[in-house]
């Protein structure tokens, strides 16, 4: 039976996000601008669907007076996207017994 993928995580691009979040724990927006190659505009749209989700707690602060934006996966976030990885790979046929 196949279980359903969730709808935040299933954006190829807010997937990107959390699946560098989740080795790296945490990361600057410019470093995960630069890693999924998106656009500053496009990437803070999905950074917020993330953080509303409750999946990403996002810090803005200045550094050198440039604003900095760092985002830290939660572990809610961490659960939802092992579920996710989890229900996937039942589409693939790797849960079969």
């Amino acid at each position: 039976m196949f279980k359903d993928l969730d709808p935040i995580l299933h954006s190829q691009l807010r997937l990107a996000v959390m699946s560098l979040l989740i080795s790296v724990k945490e990361a600057e927006f410019t470093f995960i601008k630069e890693k999924t190659n998106a656009t500053a505009g496009n990437l803070s749209v999905q950074i917020q669907k993330l953080k509303e989700a409750g999946y990403i707690d996002v810090q803005k602060q200045f550094r050198d007076n440039y604003p900095q934006t760092t985002c830290r996966i939660t572990p809610q976030g961490i659960r939802a996207f092992e579920e996710y990885v989890t229900n996937l790979q039942g589409y693939l046929g790797r849960n079969e017994h």
